[in-house]
């Protein structure tokens, strides 16, 4: 009947007077009218709406270094009056729902959220015959030597650790054949979606934003130097590596990095997810724009990129030429060498090699994100060869860089403890020692060089004899500079009294 209401009057006229007196055709018009209205009233949506990536009007996307990123997501999506169902497909697999925020842009007088639901139980047989335990299906079997199909019904018992299925006379275990299922269960999606209940004031086409966090996007910072032959200048290239493990793609979205340390109430693990694509984006370096934000610093890519599902991809960040550096050759000791005898002191001590840069000048100068960097250096031949690498803090303007690039070949360094003595107390009481050292540091290279011997020393200390001027660095950390001709070596002696 109501079938037929929808065609019209007349034709309603024609079918109720052919079955019932005119008592009843009154009440029969009188509820058919009614069940009309309730079906064409713009209250209830009738229908899901869905939205997907091919509604999106712009993509921006925020990211952070420790596995986290903002998203926020613009589309233009046709509403009903009043209550709408909106199935909002495309967005991260490993969003945190609870900070999804969804803004009318057109008309957010009296827009409201109802309900929010987040479906990521993705459709897969495994998932489809969990979502059927204790519902029939119907189980299709292939006769091996005639090709006939035969069909029966099974009810699902289980599907831990394998399909158990219950027919009319039997039960089997594993999958005897091709599983037919009746439907798809409503909470299985093919894509992960956000689904809200929203009261809208107007219809027609709007324009949302929705915005929210989630994991599986991260980014750091590489860096490129190479060295002059004279290792007194190097020219610095920097470029950010961008993951993406989020389970959607990206398309011509708005980037933003941010660099910083910025706390997170309940972290979670990173996704070991295996990075199957790479792809390079080396930009121009100044479409990369840096500006402080809160106690960080933010860089703003000047133009859209696309970032896939499991990818890397590589932006330019800077470019520096030139960069004056100072080599620094260091032989650090223990503080443990101040209270007792030492007859054995390794000998050839190892000289470890730094190299300096202020972060300043042209090129310079900018907050630099914490990551690697990697150091080369051309041979004889002009080929480039890698002379080594070192973690960098997030570095400020106008700071310090330093970098440990390994130990020195040609300089080494013998120690030898030439007295001890103690002067007062005991081992573990008021005691007081005396000990003196001799370190001889060799040079074999063909220029001169100065080494810097620093020294832990605990306690009250002070130093009775020295054979050069030390430099008092803390409270427990003295330095002296050694300078040591070409292919030659020198000698530094001191004396030490220790109170503990």
């Amino acid at each position: 009947m109501i079938r037929h209401i929808e065609y019209g009057s007349v034709m309603i006229m024609k079918e109720l007077r052919k079955k019932y007196d005119f008592k009843k055709l009154i009440i029969i018009i009188c509820v058919a009218t009614f069940l009309g209205a309730t079906f064409s009233s713009p209250v209830i949506a009738s229908d899901e709406k869905v939205s997907t990536a091919q509604d999106q009007e712009s993509i921006k996307i925020t990211i952070y270094n420790d596995n986290l990123a903002l998203v926020k997501d613009a589309r233009k999506i046709l509403f009903d009056r009043n209550v709408n169902r909106l199935a909002w497909r495309d967005v991260s697999a490993q969003i945190r729902p609870e900070t999804a925020l969804l803004r009318n842009l057109t008309n957010p007088s009296q827009f409201r959220l109802l309900e929010q639901n987040f479906d990521f139980d993705l459709l897969t047989p495994t998932k489809l015959l969990e979502k059927y335990a204790g519902k029939e299906i119907t189980v299709i079997r292939t006769n091996a030597a005639t090709g006939v199909e035969s069909s029966e019904t099974a009810t699902v018992l289980s599907t831990n650790e394998g399909v158990v299925l219950k027919f009319s006379d039997r039960i089997e275990a594993g999958v005897p054949g091709r599983l037919v299922f009746p439907g798809v269960p409503e909470n299985l999606r093919d894509k992960p979606t956000l689904l809200v209940s929203l009261l809208n004031p107007s219809e027609g086409q709007q324009d949302l934003e929705l915005s929210y966090l989630t994991h599986g996007l991260s980014w750091h910072a590489d860096y490129v130097a190479a060295l002059n032959e004279t290792d007194s200048l190097l020219d610095l290239n920097g470029f950010v590596t961008l993951s993406n493990q989020s389970g959607i793609a990206y398309y011509n979205a708005g980037l933003q990095l941010v660099a910083g340390d910025v706390n997170r109430a309940q972290p979670e693990q990173r996704s070991a997810r295996k990075m199957i694509a790479v792809a390079s984006e080396m930009a121009d370096v100044s479409q990369m724009r840096e500006e402080a934000l809160f106690e960080y610093h933010l860089y703003t890519l000047q133009h859209p990129t696309t970032l896939l599902n499991k990818q890397t991809k590589q932006i330019a960040l800077l470019s520096a030429t030139n960069i004056p550096l100072t080599k620094e050759y260091l032989l650090q000791g223990a503080d443990y060498y101040y209270s007792g005898r030492h007859d054995t002191i390794s000998q050839k001590q190892k000289i470890s090699v730094f190299i300096n840069v202020h972060n300043k000048g042209d090129g310079l100068g900018i907050p630099l994100p914490k990551g690697i960097i990697r150091v080369y250096k051309k041979d004889l031949n002009g080929n480039s060869q890698f002379v080594g690498e070192d973690h960098i803090d997030h570095v400020p303007n106008n700071e310090l860089i330093r970098l440990k690039m390994g130990s020195a070949f040609d300089i080494t360094a013998d120690k030898v403890q030439t007295d001890f003595k103690q002067i007062a107390g005991t081992m573990r009481h008021a005691s007081i020692f005396e000990t003196a050292y001799q370190i001889t540091l060799k040079n074999a290279k063909k220029e001169a060089i100065t080494v810097k011997v620093r020294e832990p020393i605990p306690g009250d200390w002070e130093v009775i004899s020295e054979s050069l001027s030390h430099t008092k660095l803390g409270a427990s950390w003295l330095e002296w500079k050694v300078p040591v001709s070409a292919e030659s070596e020198a000698k530094l002696t001191y004396l030490v009294r220790v109170k503990y």
